[in-house]
């Protein structure tokens, strides 16, 4: 218990400076924006609601997550730092877990180097110093409490850890899956888990399931503006060389970015040497897997934890909202905390303790000191902005955010000049055209809106941006006819719409 004790205490250290850091990104619309998320019974009366707000559209389920928010808002009177406190502490927790369901195959050495790498890895500042990266801490907390509490025999608690997960975030779904592919590694010679178990875990997920696509379901017609049209050939074209750099970034975190859409990632249309070694990654963690089930077990659980956990936003199966996120790597850190643990006691068997443990020390002092230089750029919206620009300067979702900032300061000229760049760099993004056409309009320049409207709205119809565009497009230029046609097809589509439209029909 002592090297998790340990993990636990480095794990929040690590993130302490956070409790200074404001709402950032989507933050604001589903916490600070939220009123479900602001009370502890606004939220319980939010169980059967999406995890975004409905205007939004997006979807999803995760009302466990909506909840913990609501405790904290009111415990500390909605402040951003209490918050940010309490990811530090579902961290530590998870990074706890972590040492305790890997220290099985480890010795206390090993099990202390996997529980810092994992607590420290650079990858998990996304995670961790972002707020809705909590859904991603308390799955994790979900899917290895069920672990651990089925190794223990506490089944109800088991079952109890494996809800949480799934009600935190959809791939928590997994956690039946961990549980048996743990049993399956302990060998024939180990207890068999009872069947009431197996059914249980059954019942809740099928459950979790039938709840998402009965509330969530919206969520998965929201896709990365990258695969907008593509068929499946032209998702792996982007989706394998995004598995590459998702691998890389277990081994390397060197270059870090709050987004990977194009061109951070190049939106090819077919395929290339970067997809290729990125099928390679995607065949080979199941050849691991396999290879490693009885060679080496730590190998072969952690794979099949970081395998399952990508899979969801991967974008091979089915196109998701995200070419890649940092965030969406937090449980596939696991991996490469455990071939670390396998390298320092390799040393120590080699070379002796001292020597593993001045390993260690490098490896760990190098994430920690890669995370503390990252957790500036998650500050504030201003220092995420700044950061992705400096570091990315080809991502047009960068300059997209600057052309809307600058807008926002009535700076005319560097608006429209931001939104040039942002559709240089890509311009197959409806929502982009979408916004960038709403600006246009407010300035009186219709002439210029009007391919943007039509652009987004003929790559997604019933785009809501697009539509209040080309609705105003068509009142300023005196068709109130067309105006009304496009507010009426808006209401069918999105109900909540219809109070935005209504004030400028009276």
């Amino acid at each position: 218990m002592k090297p998790a004790v340990i993990v636990f205490v480095a794990a929040v250290a690590l993130y302490i400076p956070t409790v200074r850091y404001a709402f950032v990104q989507d933050d604001r619309a589903i916490i600070a924006g939220n009123p479900a998320a602001q009370s502890i019974g606004a939220a319980l009366r939010a169980f059967d609601d999406p995890y975004w707000p409905a205007e939004s559209g997006a979807g999803l389920y995760r009302p466990v997550t909506i909840l913990t928010y609501a405790v904290d808002w009111s415990l500390s009177n909605g402040r951003a730092g209490w918050l940010h406190l309490m990811n530090a502490l579902w961290h530590g927790l998870a990074a706890l877990l972590v040492t305790l369901v890997l220290a099985r195959w480890l010795s206390p050495m090993g099990a202390v180097a996997a529980g810092l790498v994992f607590a420290w890895h650079p990858v998990h500042v996304e995670g961790v110093a972002s707020l809705v990266g909590r859904a991603e801490l308390l799955a994790a907390v979900g899917i290895l409490g069920a672990v651990v509490a089925a190794r223990r025999g506490w089944w109800i608690g088991a079952v109890l850890c494996a809800l949480l997960a799934m009600l935190s975030k959809e791939h928590g779904v997994i956690a039946g899956v961990a549980i048996l592919i743990d049993s399956w590694l302990q060998g024939p010679e180990q207890k068999r888990y009872p069947v009431g178990l197996w059914i249980a875990l059954a019942i809740v997920t099928g459950g979790f399931v039938a709840a998402w696509l009965a509330v969530g379901r919206a969520g998965a017609s929201d896709v990365a503006a990258v695969f907008i049209g593509r068929g499946v050939t032209g998702r792996l074209a982007v989706a394998l060389p995004a598995a590459l750099r998702a691998a890389g970034l277990l081994v390397w975190p060197a270059w870090l970015s709050t987004d990977y859409g194009p061109q951070v990632i190049p939106a090819r249309a077919s395929f290339s040497l970067a997809a290729a070694f990125g099928a390679i990654v995607v065949i080979g963690v199941p050849v691991l897997v396999i290879w490693c089930r009885r060679r080496a077990p730590l190998i072969a659980f952690a794979g099949v934890l970081a395998a399952l956990s990508y899979l969801p936003t991967s974008n091979l199966l089915f196109p998701s909202g995200v070419v890649l996120a940092e965030r969406n790597l937090y449980l596939a850190v696991a991996l490469a905390a455990a071939l670390v643990a396998i390298g320092v006691e390799w040393t120590a068997s080699r070379w002796g303790a001292r020597p593993a443990a001045a390993a260690l020390g490098v490896v760990a002092l190098a994430c920690g000191l890669r995370s503390v230089s990252r957790l500036p750029a998650w500050r504030d919206n201003r220092s995420q902005l700044l950061t992705q620009l400096a570091e990315h300067p080809e991502s047009y979702r960068a300059h997209l955010s600057a052309a809307a900032v600058l807008a926002g300061l009535r700076d005319t000229a560097g608006a429209r000049r931001e939104y040039r760049v942002a559709d240089s760099l890509f311009a197959g993004d409806p929502h982009m055209d979408a916004a960038h056409a709403l600006y246009l309009v407010g300035l009186g320049d219709t002439t210029a809106a009007a391919p943007l409207v039509r652009r987004a709205r003929a790559a997604m119809a019933h785009e809501p941006i697009a539509m209040r565009a080309q609705f105003l497009l068509e009142l300023a230029r005196g068709h109130r006819a067309g105006a009304i046609g496009v507010a009426d097809s808006a209401g069918h589509s999105y109900p909540w719409e219809r109070s935005w439209y209504a004030p400028y029909l009276q």
